[in-house]
């Protein structure tokens, strides 16, 4: 492949993606250079049928490479650096080839089942295991011997998750780079580290792409969110030691916070934060699409709990101030077709009057959208119905035993209790969108957690306070 990098591929690629391959380019190259018999020869970026042919040989010389270790690690660069240089619909079909032509041996597998009742059952289980590693698997492991090769296979996870769809060959390779990152991202084997306005700018600039939360929308704001009275925390692991991967704002408050434009107000004077007697955490973002589903967001907030109680006694209540993402989406739909099951019909006369109202839009669903939120006479009228609602759809909608809403389901799994619905908390266009721009505060009451967690993973219990229900 090319050496140069006018090769890369502009879609989709970030400013930090593209650095990350410029880096991997550079470094793999040396890998590649240092063994005699690395297998050479472009490949097209959209990886054509006739380049197909060409790509299986280099997948076929990481499984059978003459020249040892030296030449194996050569061959599993070049690979990679072809990934690296296709476009999205190369890498769709370098994925797809991967997948279906390195699979199991399906019949090898169904001969040893078969005898398995009647052979040496010791000796047909070894010979199983070995039949279900997949060649495609061999492959993927061969990166984590490279230079950054923890990064590569984080990567090409997350360019495969969106692929998946019903494709069972595509499953299947997603659930072998899953094991692999699952083994090496054990939660016992990250470190977590505070970030600081003196950490390293490569550092803060991942901060800032990263943030999924809450945009960071300059350097002065990201230096409010790490300012005296704020705390920022990271789960790095020692194969990936400048990426985040996953990682937590705090803020040292007095009392429990309602609002997130009044937290996040770059004009608001340092708090003193020997002052303070609650931690907020007002945004988690995992930081790497790869490692979608591997959890270690639970163990992120505990840990930081511990940290900010071994330092700072005083603060007594660790809370969240979180969105409600899934509101708007569950709601709208109920709301055009007048679904009376969730709506009394003075509040659907009065929701349907408010929707047509709106100059230039004919729902609803424009109308909580726009600047209802300066009318105090409005916002009297909808809060009663809206926060009755949002307290249904986080108490009542649930996905099986789990509640529909994805951050509810997060925290009330990691054992907190489901404390407060703020009014208004969020009256950003995103807050509006998602939630109509309610809040909630999940409370992390240190003695009751592990009750919460039980009972919520046993019995499906969302524990929530007095308030809450009060809506219902």
């Amino acid at each position: 492949m090319s050496a140069s990098t006018d090769r890369l591929p502009s879609i989709g690629l970030t400013n930090l993606r593209r650095k990350t391959v410029v880096s991997l380019l550079r470094t793999w190259r040396e890998v590649k250079g240092t063994a005699r018999h690395a297998i050479s020869g472009d490949v097209r970026p959209s990886l054509p049928k006739e380049d197909i042919e060409h790509l299986q040989a280099k997948m076929e010389r990481c499984l059978n490479s003459p020249g040892g270790e030296i030449s194996a690690r050569a061959n599993t660069a070049e690979l990679g650096l072809t990934y690296l240089g296709l476009n999205d619909a190369g890498r769709a079909r370098f994925l797809k080839t991967l997948a279906t032509d390195f699979e199991v041996d399906h019949k090898k597998i169904a001969e040893l089942a078969a005898s398995y009742a009647s052979g040496d059952k010791v000796k047909i289980e070894m010979e199983l295991r070995q039949a279900l590693v997949s060649p495609r698997s061999t492959i993927l492991k061969q990166f984590t011997a490279l230079p950054d090769g923890f990064k590569f296979l984080v990567n090409m996870r997350g360019d495969l998750l969106p692929l998946i769809g019903k494709d069972p060959a595509l499953k299947a390779l997603e659930f072998d780079l899953k094991s692999i990152l699952s083994t090496w991202f054990d939660v016992g084997l990250l470190d977590l580290v505070e970030i600081t306005w003196n950490s390293p700018a490569a550092l803060l600039e991942k901060l800032i792409e990263y943030e999924a939360v809450h945009r960071i929308a300059s350097w002065d704001d990201l230096k409010n969110r790490l300012d005296a009275d704020r705390r920022v925390f990271a789960f790095f692991h020692n194969k990936m030691p400048l990426e985040p991967l996953i990682f937590v704002h705090v803020a040292l408050v007095e009392g429990m916070s309602d609002n997130i434009q009044v937290l996040l107000d770059e004009k608001s004077p340092v708090f003193d934060s020997k002052k303070a007697d609650t931690a907020i955490f007002y945004s988690i973002s995992n930081a790497q699409k790869g490692l979608a589903g591997i959890s270690f967001g639970n163990f992120l907030i505990k840990r930081v709990v511990s940290v900010l109680t071994d330092e700072m006694k005083h603060i007594k209540t660790f809370a969240t101030l979180s969105p409600v993402p899934g509101f708007r989406a569950w709601l709208d739909p109920l709301l055009a077709k007048g679904d009376e099951t969730i709506l009394k019909a003075d509040e659907l006369t009065l929701l349907r009057k408010l929707g047509s109202q709106k100059n230039g839009a004919n729902s609803l669903h424009d109308f909580l959208e726009g600047p209802w939120t300066k009318n105090a006479k409005l916002s009297d009228a909808l809060k009663p119905i809206l926060m009755r609602l949002c307290a249904q759809y986080l108490v009542h909608q649930k996905k099986g035993k789990n509640p529909l809403d994805p951050v509810a389901n997060f925290h009330l799994f990691n054992g907190a209790r489901l404390e407060r619905l703020n009014w208004l908390g969020d009256i950003s266009l995103k807050g509006l969108k998602q939630s109509a721009g309610i809040m909630v505060n999940y409370h992390y009451k240190l003695d009751d957690i592990d009750d919460n967690h039980e009972e919520f993973v046993e019995n499906g219990k969302i524990v929530a306070s007095r308030q809450v229900r009060g809506y219902l």
